[in-house]
């Protein structure tokens, strides 16, 4: 099905189209263009989109959305005031169009998870389009939902922000029926200052929901009063909560596997279902996603079943052997909740050669003035997870090493490329091995370095 027409883009944008065309997708990106896309020539502060249209009509483009002709180029173009702005445009009016019911997620942390749990839940329902990879940002949201299929039934959307004001914008183009908070945690402390303004900036996508929309809040979270305040500000006519003290009440989870048994009371709908991936935020998460199907009416038990495809994502809590050494690849991102529940993930790993626990870790960014105390404070988990040794790498993580006991300690370095052969050198068969730090840090290192031993 023609995702976009040159007369529907025009009209959109408020554009002109050197000639006919029709797309099957859009794309910023030339290493990833798929033939039939529309190349939106994007225009950052270190990188001009219109000198890679000429590699996306070679590419196969079906058109390039650009301010002006570039020279040398032939290929059909859409000329548009300002592409970021075509972007948007593009964006409102697919969401104009859709029939689709609209869910926008953001958090602290498990966004994106969440998007892919909530994916594969709708999925089993009908025609379901959810943001790629981690497109939450200002370009991601209006390329995801100017990217959306016209004949979606369901729409899943990840909402991100880094500043005050950024998700109230995003969310406008959303115009979701339901909004899921995953948590609220100590990120961007450097931007905010405290959690409660953390949570003030998160509880932005109230606003954007549909009159008679459904607010999804974390009930475990010590922020889920303010939520649901600041939610009724938004004049959300229904709020739900969702985890162990939730509307939607998580009733207990445990290891089965490669992944977890989770059962839950769905709004009144026992389910007890496997989900093909272990750990505490997945299970809260599970919770937030199936109360998401709940609320838009949808079959909770065949959307339930649908998670024994659920695997955790690159980064993100994949796993893989490496040498006979099992590895958690949590290399994406960073902070103290997501910490704290990737080294409850590695103390809860079975181990049946009686292998050492061991986490490598990296700075956890953006945590502002009280980074050194966030980063030593992470001692606590590791203890209470039974971490057999702790490698670390960044200045930050310098807090954590002296907050260790000598008996714990692998290694420190300044950086990942240092730690790396001291980590490869410590290994044993036997091992399962935590990755884990803001992607700034760089810990992606250490998982390329293992995967050589795969």
């Amino acid at each position: 099905m023609t995702l976009w027409t040159h007369l529907e883009a025009e009209a959109a944008t408020l554009g002109e189209a050197s000639q006919a065309f029709t797309l099957n997708g859009i794309s910023i990106d030339t290493r990833t263009l798929k033939e039939g896309d529309l190349f939106v020539a994007l225009q950052g502060d270190n990188r001009d989109g219109h000198a890679f249209v000429r590699a996306a009509f070679d590419a196969k483009a079906g058109a390039a959305m650009v301010t002006h002709s570039p020279e040398g180029v032939k290929g059909p173009l859409l000329t548009v005031g300002h592409t970021q702005r075509g972007l948007e445009d593009l964006a409102r009016a697919s969401r104009a169009r859709s029939h689709a019911k609209i869910v926008a997620v953001t958090g602290s942390a498990g966004k994106t998870t969440t998007k892919e749990i909530l994916r594969l839940a709708f999925n089993a329902l009908g025609r379901t389009h959810a943001s790629a990879a981690s497109h939450n940002n200002h370009w991601g949201v209006p390329l995801s939902l100017a990217s959306m299929p016209r004949d979606t039934e369901f729409g899943i959307f990840e909402v991100g922000m880094n500043h005050f004001g950024e998700l109230r914008n995003l969310v406008s183009f959303v115009e979701p029926h339901v909004a899921l908070v995953t948590t609220i945690a100590p990120a961007h402390l450097e931007f905010f200052g405290t959690c409660e303004a953390i949570a003030d900036a998160k509880s932005e996508i109230f606003e954007g929901l549909l009159p008679g929309g459904v607010a999804l809040i974390p009930a475990d979270s010590p922020y889920a009063a303010r939520l649901k305040a600041r939610a009724g500000q938004a004049h959300v006519s229904r709020i739900v909560s969702f985890g162990e003290k939730g509307d939607a009440r998580l009733i207990s989870f445990a290891p089965d596997g490669e992944g977890m048994r989770v059962k839950a009371d769905i709004l009144g709908r026992l389910v007890d279902v496997y989900v093909g991936a272990p750990g505490a935020h997945i299970a809260q998460n599970v919770a937030g996603a199936l109360a998401a199907v709940a609320v838009l009416e949808g079959d909770v038990l065949n959307a339930a079943a649908s998670l024994k495809n659920f695997a955790a994502l690159q980064g993100r809590g994949a796993r893989f052997a490496a040498g006979g050494i099992q590895v958690i690849d949590e290399s994406y991102n960073a902070n103290p909740a997501s910490m704290a529940a990737a080294l409850a993930l590695l103390g809860d790993s079975p181990n049946k050669t009686n292998g050492r626990k061991i986490a490598v870790l990296g700075d956890m960014l953006e945590m502002g003035e009280g980074g050194q105390v966030h980063h030593a404070g992470l001692a606590a988990p590791i203890e209470a997870n039974k971490v057999d040794l702790v490698f670390a790498s960044g200045p930050l993580m310098k807090a954590l090493w002296d907050a260790l006991p000598a008996s714990r300690r692998g290694a420190y370095a300044e950086n990942s490329q240092a730690l790396a052969p001291q980590v490869m050198a410590a290994l044993q068969p036997g091992d399962t091995v935590l990755v884990k730090g803001s992607n700034g840090a760089r810990m992606s290192v250490i998982i390329d370095a293992l995967r050589t031993k795969a």
